[in-house]
Parts: C-alpha cells; sequence; structure tokens
C-alpha cells in the first residue's frame, strides 16, 4: 500500500465529535469528490466516487451521522487495472441531497430560480479552527496525495475549478504554511514541498502516524545526507593530498638527481627524506615526524622552497 493510500486510510478513521466539522469535511468531499445529476425541476442526486474503501465508509459515515438517511454504497471492479475497486456512494433522496448542497453551500439559486454550483468555501463552513482542520482533511481524503517520502517530499489537492483552488490554499496557509498552485492540463494543484511544512501539515489534519514515519524517514535521510557529505569532504582531502604528495616526491626526485639532496640545507633535506619514506602522510602528519615538530603552514612553506629549487633545476622561472 501506498504511503498515500496509508495516510488516507489513518484520517478515515478519526473521531467526528463534532456536527460542524463533520460539515466541513462533508463540503470539502463534495467539492473535490462529489459529482451532482439533474433530476429536472431543481432535484438533485448526489454521488461520490472513489477507488478507496476507507474513503468510502468515511463518507458513509458522516452521511448517516448528519442525515440519517438511506445511503447506498455499489461496488464495482475497476476494468482497466482489473484489481482495484470502484465504490460509488449515492445519496437517493432528492429533497437530501438538495438538502446537503445547500448546508455544505455548494448550490445558489439565481435570479430565475434555478441551482448554480458555488465552488467558493462559505465562511461559515470554516468560522472555527476546528472546521478549518477538518476542511483540509476533508480535501485530502476528497482529491489530494503525498509521494513516498523516500523519493521526495510532495503533497498536493487537485481540484478542477480555480477559485476552489485558491480559497483552499488560504485556508491552509491559514495555519503558517506556505502551499502555492499551479495548473496541470485542465486542474489546479494545490502543493507544498518542504518537508517539514508537509509534516504541519499532516499534524493539522490528524494524520499522526503516518507524521512520526515521514519523521523517521527525514531523519535517516538527513543522516545519511550528512554521512554522504562528510564521506565526500574527506576523499576530497585525501584526493588533495594524494595529489601534493605526488607532486611534491616528482619535484625531490628530481632535485635527488640533478643536485642530490645532501646539497639541500638540513631541514629541507629532512623533509624531503621523510616525504619519500611517507608519501601518504598529510603535511600535519609530516610535521610531527620532524626533529624539530612544526605545523602544517611551516611544511608547506618548506615544500614551496623544495618546489622554488626543482623548478630552477627545470628552467622555470
Amino acid at each position: 500500500m501506498s504511503f498515500s493510500s496509508t495516510t488516507k486510510n489513518e484520517l478515515s478513521r478519526i473521531e467526528l465529535s463534532e456536527d460542524c466539522c463533520a460539515i466541513a469535511e462533508l463540503s470539502a468531499l463534495v467539492r473535490m469528490n462529489g459529482t451532482i445529476q439533474i433530476m429536472g425541476s431543481n432535484k438533485l442526486m448526489l454521488k461520490f466516487n472513489t477507488e478507496n474503501a476507507a474513503i468510502a465508509r468515511r463518507i458513509f459515515t458522516i452521511l448517516k451521522m448528519i442525515y440519517n438517511t438511506n445511503v447506498e454504497v455499489m461496488v464495482r471492479r475497476n476494468r482497466q487495472l482489473k484489481k482495484n475497486n470502484n465504490y460509488l456512494i449515492v445519496v437517493n433522496d432528492k429533497d437530501i441531497s438538495n438538502m446537503i448542497l445547500q448546508d455544505v453551500g455548494f448550490i445558489n439559486k439565481n435570479r430565475s430560480n434555478l441551482l448554480t454550483p458555488n465552488y467558493k468555501v462559505p465562511e461559515k463552513i470554516i468560522e472555527n479552527r476546528c472546521c478549518k482542520r477538518s476542511y483540509i482533511r476533508g480535501s485530502f481524503l476528497g482529491g489530494g496525495s503525498i509521494s513516498n517520502p523516500e523519493k521526495t517530499y510532495h503533497l498536493e489537492f487537485v481540484t478542477n475549478n480555480e477559485e476552489h483552488a485558491k480559497d483552499l490554499s488560504e485556508i491552509i496557509n491559514f495555519f503558517e504554511l506556505n502551499s502555492k498552485i499551479v495548473t496541470r492540463k485542465e486542474n489546479y494543484v494545490v502543493y507544498i514541498k518542504e518537508g517539514e511544512q508537509i509534516v504541519d501539515l499532516l499534524n493539522i489534519i490528524g494524520a499522526h502516524q503516518a507524521l512520526l514515519k515521514l519523521e523517521d524517514i527525514r531523519v535517516l535521510k538527513d543522516v545519511r545526507n550528512n554521512i554522504n557529505r562528510i564521506v565526500n569532504c574527506e576523499t576530497a582531502n585525501l584526493s588533495k593530498t594524494i595529489d601534493a604528495s605526488m607532486r611534491q616526491i616528482e619535484q625531490i626526485e628530481l632535485i635527488q638527481s640533478k643536485l642530490g639532496l645532501n646539497r639541500l640545507p638540513g631541514n629541507l633535506r629532512e623533509l624531503a627524506e621523510l616525504r619519500l619514506d611517507n608519501p601518504d602522510a598529510s603535511l600535519k602528519e609530516i610535521g610531527a615526524m620532524l626533529s624539530t615538530p612544526i605545523g602544517k603552514s611551516g611544511v608547506n612553506h618548506r615544500f614551496r622552497k623544495i618546489e622554488e629549487i626543482a623548478n630552477e633545476l627545470r628552467g622555470v622561472n
């Protein structure tokens, strides 16, 4: 099961104790996932479609909890994937469907007394902080997804209405998050990409088990990245040490063949002999081996003197 499905299953088990929060969650589900069938004379039938059994149970539970009406649930085999079930939740009572759509603020009557859809989120639906949390949760259940955090950090909500996308983004950003909107084909995607903000949003909507799992993955990834940085740094330093050592040995051997190391000043001769005997040693280690130990900068200064002598022997100015 994907990380996204696991998160939705967890959210679907959250108990709803307040009717206002249930209405807020249902309002989001209607806008993200609902379908309206017009029966004539302003009579409507409300439907929900999902491949997640937990979400289907969630919608069924909310409808029974608030409206205590008959709700039909149909299960169909997905012909394309040939393995996933498709759940259709239908409110057959046309009066109840009208009531639901009016309660969640999704339909308005125009001057011609015709019903028109309203994707804007009514202020009364999200008046309370708890209702804002419920609305975001319902939006995630109805049209949200979260990527596997092992690969990348990305959480998004997909809606087909621009006004609704802006409202949803504002509700999310009420909690000091930084959601953004992008268009994808004919849809509008509200998304968050920062791992820390995704953790905060999961906490807001009550997905605490998913939050803990994501945090564990984040910690492991941070440790892994830090180790890689350290290893890369050590590797780079080792490469520099080896390159410098090879260059120094080449210069010393040139001096040895053309001049002889015994012609060098005592401090340079000792350094040259130590380098020939210890090709893998760092400047700091070489400095500690000298009869009179000196620091890294002192060793580096003496090697520059050896380099100048080598360059003179090569005829390099």
